[in-house]
């Protein structure tokens, strides 16, 4: 279904992971990282769009994992977004060569920031409910100068995550190893995340710490309805098992 605001199609943004097996793929899906770019910038109907790698373990380390990759995009509305992260050229070769590949389709309630320059997302809040699953975007250019100390805080921050009962997925992935950092993780609602938030621990000091040292050149924040699904990861659609076990 394609929502709309008015006589206006709401911007729908895809998050597409693609879990590749065997040396061959992964050295395809690695080269990938700088081939697919001209084609990606062709796709009919893409905004903005980021290829990027991840972290081993699941994605909160600076070791890059050649396994795992995934394509952000944004669209003008949700019919267009399912289309063509299914038929659209980059994302067909990926999805051929993958082991698995799951597909999120999020409406941004929240944005603030930049990212390379731009401000990618255009929120809207009207629609949804407090009770519904939220999920979070931060993004951010770390300083050279701060890296490694910013590196040393992350395996703290990815443990307390984890250990949340209420976290339904998550993962880090990155345009560039070390020096720029996604997190992107998806809760039952916005209450558990706002508690997650607000807890005192290595998140809460993390936090602190790039305010009070100016650690980020650049930093975006963003917050999504989660619309739809397709695909598995780990041999499931995580957000429809939540729906099973609910």
């Amino acid at each position: 279904m394609t929502l709309l605001k008015g006589s206006r199609a709401i911007q729908t943004v895809s998050l597409s992971l693609f879990r590749f097996h065997g040396l061959a793929n992964r050295v395809w899906a690695f080269t990938q990282m700088g081939l697919a770019r001209p084609a990606l910038a062709r796709t009919p109907d893409i905004g903005f769009w980021k290829l990027c790698g991840s972290g081993t373990g699941e994605g909160f380390t600076p070791v890059p994992n050649t396994a795992v990759y995934a394509v952000l995009a944004t669209w003008p509305d949700l019919a267009t977004a399912r289309s063509r992260t299914e038929t659209a050229a980059v994302f067909a070769r990926h999805a051929r060569r993958a082991a698995e590949n799951w597909h999120l389709f999020l409406t941004p309630t929240s944005a603030r920031g930049q990212w390379s320059g731009h401000t990618p997302f255009a929120p809207v809040t009207e629609g949804g409910h407090a009770s519904e699953p939220i999920a979070a975007l931060t993004r951010a250019t770390i300083r050279p100068a701060v890296a490694a100390r910013f590196w040393r805080r992350v395996p703290d921050i990815s443990t307390v995550i984890g250990a949340d009962p209420s976290v339904l997925f998550k993962i880090g992935i990155g345009e560039v190893p070390l020096l720029h950092q996604v997190t992107f993780s998806i809760w039952p609602d916005a209450a558990s995340m706002a508690r997650f938030a607000r807890a005192d621990g290595p998140h809460a000091r993390a936090i602190r710490a790039v305010r009070e040292g100016a650690w980020f050149s650049e930093e975006l924040y963003a917050r999504f309805r989660v619309q739809d699904t397709r695909g598995s990861w780990g041999g499931t659609d995580p957000m429809k098992t939540r729906k099973d076990a609910a």
